[in-house]
């Protein structure tokens, strides 16, 4: 370096002295040579000396070694042999080696290959999983090695495919059998809720006592072999009891997890499994578009609902993580609004009060499951409430035609007793009681038609039916007291009344009929408290308490009454109306008769008969039925007489019209109705009496007279009513030569009738500028 450091030229100068540096170190060794030189010559000449010698000493040794040659022949062979020996011992010992490396990874994978075989795939995952981390490894160099680390993703692929095969067929078959397992699982909820229910009613010795019937002995018998039937049962059963876990296999979904899970795609499944069965669960809710028809369109389809849900309640406590409570409650959320939805729409459908109230049960019963498992149910509940409208109202329904056949099927006849034993049998339907009766001797009649007792049969009938929805509601006896109060108020005063209604209305219903049914309303009416006694020996709630409801029967039963109060009223006047059209008088006779006409007689025989029945009547709707007929006769007599159409009339027709009209005062003053006072009754004709008085006396200047002042002769005189009366005797004495003895004797007479004319056109002339 510092050669090329140095100036120029510092080479040339470097190699200058490197030669000269060379030439001392040849000078150097030329005198080392020069030396030693006669030491080497020395040496030379020694070697040649012992050149013969080595002559000799070569052949020796070629001898000897030609000698040993072939003296170690045998055991250079031997050797050899012994060589040859132990390199296969060692290759025999390194292949064992190798072997005992490759023996575990054969074993494993013929493991691995035995375990597919007999579909055991998360063991095979866990083997596979060794044999990657342990055992490949250690041979990983061998090509058997690398077929199998190539063959082990495939193998996986493999088992994630069989293993998703066999889910989905987990999945259609949990499909097809979820309405068994369903039906399983609501028969043992619906064995535990009976069986409790039993023991509940054999502890309650009050339970559904009755005081009228005796129906609370058939009740306990029913409830003892209710009793009996569960505990034969469970005898039966005990050993028979399914759970989801007898009925479906479960094994595929939990197989399908750990692989997926071990292959760390355990959120796909779950992602897949959950997307599944949603699918599923609206095939589940989707029902039968004929469900509603036949209760077990409904079972089956609670069933398949109920085992959709236990099978993911049992997912949910077998499984960690493939579905959780969140999930299970956003499922069941979903599921129960379609649900009350389609038993909506469907149980509207529904007319038949067995079907509905099967229907309700099998609510109960899914609802009871259900909450067995935990899923809030209080919308089944609610939507119950909604359903128990509709059963009432098909209760009503059917009531309705019972009502109807029972009005249809009667005779509207007092029954007749011919003996004690008949008389207890019908007081045992029906709570009669009458003292009076009670001391008369057999035969004998009560006052009620047959429809009375079959009535309030059919009435407490209604509650046993309304009592029936009521039960397994989870309401208290308070609650349940009501509802059948409600229920029965809404028959009598909507149901039987409307029947009663009807009734009355109907055409043959005729006045005896008439005066039945007030009766028999009557007595209904009476019944009514041991109605509200029969309710609350069924609750077990009194009546004196605060919320209890009463019966409105008492007001539907007055109601009909008046209706057929009003009924006959309205008949009577329709019978004397065609008495009163069949009346055939001659207007222009001369001279009456001398007695009463036939029609009139007739109908006042009717009147006489028809209020001979109404004794039976309550005294103030037979006094009124008989002062409207009265009045009403005196009406369309005196409509007769002032007919437009009724042009003339004589003296002798207005001495026959007298002759009528004194047989209806003389109807009227008999006093065919008890309990009028003094001559009430025939106050009715008093009209009539005034106007034929003034025209049978002709007492015309005492009524100008009078007329207007309170003590008048002939106050109730209308001046337009005689006016129009006088103006068609006028007429008739024209034509007919009436007042021809007014003309004999004194013509003065004549103008005496047509100044009373003039006066009483000015009276009403007077009247009518004054209103």
């Amino acid at each position: 370096r510092s050669v090329y450091d140095d100036q120029p030229n510092a080479h040339q100068k470097f190699m200058e002295k490197l030669d000269a540096c060379i030439r001392n170190h040849d000078r150097e060794i030329e005198k080392m040579c020069n030396f030693h030189h006669q030491g080497f010559v020395d040496a030379i000449t020694e070697l040649l000396k012992v050149r013969a010698d080595a002559e000799k000493l070569k052949v020796q040794v070629t001898d000897t070694n030609r000698r040993l040659q072939d003296a170690g022949k045998e055991v250079i062979a031997q050797t050899e042999e012994i060589i040859r020996c132990r390199v296969q011992q060692r290759n025999i010992t390194t292949v064992v080696e190798k072997l005992q490396l490759c023996l575990p990874v054969l074993e494993m994978y013929s493991k691995l290959k035995e375990q597919m075989s007999v579909k055991r795939y998360y063991s095979a995952l866990k083997t596979m999983e060794q044999l990657e981390n342990l055992y490949l490894p250690r041979v990983s160099q061998y090509r058997f090695c690398q077929i199998m680390i190539e063959n082990l993703p495939k193998l996986r692929e493999e088992i994630k495919e069989i293993s998703m095969s066999d889910l989905k067929d987990f999945l259609e078959s949990i499909r097809k059998h979820s309405d068994r397992i369903g039906e399983t699982a609501m028969k043992q909820a619906q064995q535990q809720k009976t069986f409790g229910t039993a023991l509940q009613k054999q502890n309650n010795v009050n339970y559904g006592r009755n005081t009228h019937l005796g129906r609370n002995r058939i009740l306990e018998s029913k409830n003892e072999l209710t009793l009996k039937r569960t505990f034969e049962d469970e005898d039966e059963h005990e050993e028979e009891v399914l759970t989801a876990q007898d009925l479906v296999d479960f094994s595929p979904v939990y197989r399908c997890l750990h692989i997926y899970s071990v292959l760390g795609d355990g959120e796909v499944f779950e992602n897949y499994y959950r997307k599944q069965r949603r699918k599923q669960a609206r095939l589940v809710l989707q029902p039968q578009s004929s469900m509603h028809e036949t209760v077990e369109g409904y079972r089956r389809y609670f069933s398949q609902i109920v085992g959709f849900f236990v099978v993911e309640d049992h997912i949910l406590h077998v499984t960690q993580g493939l579905v959780t409570r969140t999930y299970t409650d956003e499922l069941w959320n979903m599921a129960l609004s379609k649900i009350i939805a389609v038993l909506r729409t469907h149980s509207s459908y529904c007319s038949d009060p067995d079907l509905v109230l099967e229907l309700k049960n099998l609510i109960v019963v899914f609802a009871d499951t259900l909450q067995g498992y935990g899923f809030p149910v209080n919308r089944l509940f609610d939507l119950l409430f909604e359903i128990r409208d509709q059963y009432n109202e098909t209760l009503l329904k059917k009531w309705s035609g019972l009502f109807r056949d029972i009005f249809e099927a009667d005779n509207y006849s007092p029954i007749p007793v011919a003996n004690e034993e008949e008389y207890r049998i019908v007081i045992s339907k029906f709570p009669f009681q009458d003292p009076e009766l009670d001391k008369q001797s057999f035969p004998k009649k009560l006052p009620m038609s047959q429809s009375v007792p079959q009535i309030y049969m059919q009435v407490k009938e209604f509650i046993y039916a309304s009592l029936k929805f009521s039960e397994s509601l989870h309401r208290s006896s308070t609650e349940i007291d009501d509802m059948l109060r409600k229920s029965t108020n809404l028959l009598l005063t909507r149901t039987l009344s409307s029947c009663l209604q009807n009734l009355i209305k109907k055409p043959h219903i005729g006045l005896t009929e008439l005066v039945q049914i007030i009766i028999n309303t009557t007595h209904l009416e009476q019944a009514c408290k041991y109605l509200e006694d029969f309710i609350s020996n069924i609750t077990n709630i009194s009546q004196l308490t605060v919320h209890t409801a009463r019966l409105y029967g008492l007001s539907t039963f007055k109601d009909a009454r008046h209706a057929a109060e009003g009924e006959i009223y309205t008949k009577l006047n329709q019978k004397i109306d065609e008495f009163i059209q069949i009346a055939d008088y001659d207007w222009t006779m001369s001279e009456s008769d001398g007695r009463a006409s036939g029609y009139l007689m007739d109908l006042i025989n009717f009147l006489r008969s028809t209020f001979q029945v109404f004794t039976h009547l309550p005294g103030k709707v037979a006094q009124t039925a008989c002062m409207s007929a009265c009045q009403h006769l005196s009406m369309s007599l005196m409509q007769m007489l002032l007919d437009s159409e009724l042009k003339q009339i004589s003296m002798g027709a207005i001495q026959q019209f007298n002759l009528d009209v004194i047989q209806c005062e003389l109807f009227a003053s008999s006093e065919p109705v008890p309990g009028f006072q003094g001559d009430t009754l025939q106050l009715a004709f008093i009209d009539l009496r005034q106007l034929l008085d003034l025209f049978m006396v002709w007492d015309w200047s005492t009524y100008l007279a009078d007329y207007g002042q309170a003590t008048s002769k002939y106050l109730r005189v209308n001046p337009s009513t005689a006016l129009t009366l006088l103006e068609k005797m006028k007429d008739s004495s024209k034509k007919n030569n009436i007042f021809a003895q007014f003309r004999k004797n004194d013509r003065d007479k004549q103008k005496l009738i047509e100044t009373v004319v003039k006066q009483l056109r000015s009276l009403v002339n007077g009247m009518s500028q004054h209103t």
